[in-house]
């Protein structure tokens, strides 16, 4: 199961593929990053691609 490299807490896989970068690592998740920051990324990828 993935976790978070911020603080090794386990995440889903659907929040996984949508949210690790190019290597599969996760930087942050729900519980230790701001939904604003999240948003961001998911606007910046979606803009990717």
């Amino acid at each position: 199961m993935p976790t978070c490299n911020h603080c090794n807490a386990h995440v889903s896989e659907r929040f996984a593929r949508v949210f690790a970068d190019e290597n599969g690592e996760i930087h942050a998740c729900v519980s230790c990053s701001a939904n604003a920051g999240i948003a961001e990324v998911s606007r910046e990828r979606g803009r990717g691609t």
